[in-house]
């Protein structure tokens, strides 16, 4: 089913077109990630047992897999990761001219110095976004997330190296009770709606469409909704269909180690509320790092802030005229940009 008019709406307020069956265009036929069934993850009680079973399937790639590399950012989830990696691996840092990168690319290093990987920096532009954007968007048949171009990027240098599978460690936030800003409010309906959208279209779009329809499949009572849920099943396809688009488009196979373990006992929301999110993986970099401290969570950095800062917004008939740009992240504009890049090109 084409409509052109429901998928811009959903791709602005989500970042991804989440109806499946629905598109852009004929022959457009977006993909989307579809997690792990709980029921094939192994259960982990402690960051011993998360230690053990990741081990575990390191043995496992390497029996399969001579040349193994990493994303590699400043903060736990990837260190943890790289840790398990054989001496003079290649790990990668993405890099930037403006500096917004610097703290993560120096813990990066630290990293990299104790564990004897070899450290690639990569540098994003916006020459960089202009080059690779078009070819994961063909890859999708839809318009894509910021950190695509750049995993896109840093695939095709991986394969120059030799590497044959990459590993990357974005699904333990979502797994362990990272997001902590997301999950520890106690959300009402409206206000988790609302927090959720990532760009309103209707601010931005000449014929926005209404998306409260993916909110009310989770809506619980008259003001409540079940949060927990909408993150693991939502934000799960959102955030791993770009490593699966990314990866796929530059034909480099990923492995994230964590995808595959499951917490065995609730998460602990006191904790996590009182400043201990992913109390395990915590753990875990505490026994990979024991001289190092414990760093929170850094989110894979993006240079749009830099980049987009004078951008004056899309011109397409498809956008509002009245657009109020120096109100937008960089990531917004990021959106705007990409979308109108994406109907230009179909």
């Amino acid at each position: 089913m084409v409509d052109k008019e429901f998928c811009l709406s959903s791709y602005i307020a989500f970042r991804y077109i989440w109806k499946d069956g629905v598109d852009f265009a004929e022959g457009f036929q977006h993909k989307n990630f579809r997690p792990v069934e709980d029921s094939c993850r192994i259960p982990v009680k402690t960051s011993e047992d998360i230690d053990r079973e990741i081990q575990k399937q390191f043995d496992e790639l390497y029996a399969k897999y001579g040349n193994i590399g990493i994303l590699l950012s400043g903060g736990m989830d990837s260190a943890n990761l790289a840790a398990y990696l054989k001496p003079g691996s290649h790990a990668y840092t993405f890099n930037s001219t403006s500096g917004v990168f610097d703290a993560d690319v120096e813990r990066a290093k630290t990293y990299c110095k104790k564990l004897q990987l070899v450290h690639h920096l990569i540098d994003i532009t916006m020459e960089d976004y202009e080059k690779y954007t078009p070819i994961v968007m063909r890859y999708k048949f839809a318009p894509v997330h910021s950190i695509e171009p750049q995993i896109y990027k840093a695939a095709e240098m991986a394969k120059k190296d030799g590497v044959q599978l990459m590993i990357v460690g974005e699904s333990a936030d979502l797994i362990f009770g990272g997001m902590d800003k997301l999950i520890s409010p106690k959300w009402t309906f409206d206000a988790f709606s609302e927090r959720y959208t990532f760009l309103n279209p209707q601010l931005v779009l000449s014929k926005p469409v209404n998306q409260s329809e993916l909110f009310e499949h989770y809506r619980t009572g008259a003001d409540t909704i079940d949060y927990m849920k909408f993150m693991d099943e939502v934000f799960s396809i959102e955030s791993s269909s770009s490593y699966l688009n990314a990866f796929g488009a530059a034909w480099l196979p990923y492995y994230d180690p964590y995808a595959k373990l499951i917490m065995a006992e609730p998460l602990d929301m006191e904790r996590v509320r009182n400043g201990e999110p992913k109390y395990l993986v915590r753990g875990l970099y505490a026994i990979k790092y024991p001289e190092l401290e414990i760093p929170f969570k850094i989110p894979m950095p993006r240079p749009v802030d830099a980049i987009f800062k004078d951008w004056e917004g899309p011109t397409r008939p498809e956008f509002r005229k009245d657009i109020p740009m120096q109100q937008l992240t960089g990531n917004q504009k990021w959106q705007l940009w990409c979308a109108e890049q994406f109907l230009n090109m179909i």
